[in-house]
């Protein structure tokens, strides 16, 4: 695992441009090495702190989702960008209930759905707005009890519950591995994930065929294990200003 993923800081189109292509990369030769498709695994730009006008030449060299964790922050960019319509968001942090009219107004996906408040208020709010919402369940694969997500024991009945949930459009699982320089452990999070999602196959529980999993600094060992969406930031944008753990729970940088 790469405890040191970030990307030299990029500042111009150009810096955007080498950073994208330089993970594209890396996505690609992940995905021979795992004997995967081409274009298999889609990369999830993580824009979390990124002013819109740096966003703005990234969008340019070619970044057209944007990953973020803090609702307030995701749908104030979506009103800043809002010239430039092909954009795409995906709230990929806890959501509070109280927030739930944000993501149902503005959001293409929903990364962290995790109990069963979220998905009536996600409901109603996209009832108002008369939209259809992809989400993914968020599962704590490692254990870990400041982290959010339900126990991969309890997919099951989780996934059964939200079935009365019109609005909702479950397409997938979303985990954050444990954050350890021993590659084993980092891929035992991963793997359960990918179990869970079989067991969900097995009782014919509709099609939760996305895995979301992997970041800057494990997401090729996502691939090989059988990641779909990989959420990358500072190997786009460069080193954030705070560290991981202020956005993600949990998370030990």
């Amino acid at each position: 695992m790469n405890q040191n993923p970030a990307a030299a800081h990029a500042q111009t189109r150009a810096d955007f441009a080498a950073n994208l292509a330089s993970i594209r990369a890396r996505i690609a030769a992940a995905e021979t090495a795992a004997g995967r498709r081409a274009g298999s695994v889609r990369l999830l730009p993580v824009t979390k702190t990124v002013p819109a006008a740096r966003l703005r030449l990234a969008i340019e060299a070619g970044v057209s989702w944007l990953g973020e964790n803090k609702v307030q922050e995701a749908w104030e960019k979506s009103q800043q960008l809002a010239d430039l319509p092909q954009l795409k968001y995906s709230v990929i942090g806890h959501l509070q209930t109280n927030k739930a009219k944000y993501v149902a107004r503005f959001a293409d996906e929903f990364q962290a759905l995790d109990n069963l408040r979220q998905a009536q208020g996600l409901e109603r709010r996209l009832e108002v707005e008369d939209r259809i919402l992809p989400v993914f369940i968020q599962v704590n694969t490692s254990g870990e009890e400041s982290k959010f997500g339900i126990h991969p024991a309890q997919a099951a009945e989780f996934l059964k519950q939200l079935q009365v949930f019109e609005r909702l459009q479950v397409k997938g699982l979303m985990t954050l591995a444990v954050f350890s320089p021993e590659q084993e452990l980092v891929r035992a999070c991963f793997r359960k994930l990918v179990a869970v999602r079989q067991e969900l196959r097995d009782l014919n529980l509709g099609s939760v065929e996305e895995l979301s999993m992997g970041m800057s600094g494990d997401f090729e060992l996502a691939i090989a294990e059988g990641a779909t969406v990989v959420r990358v930031g500072q190997g786009i944008f460069g080193a954030r200003a705070l560290p991981d753990s202020h956005y993600w729970p949990g998370f030990a940088t």
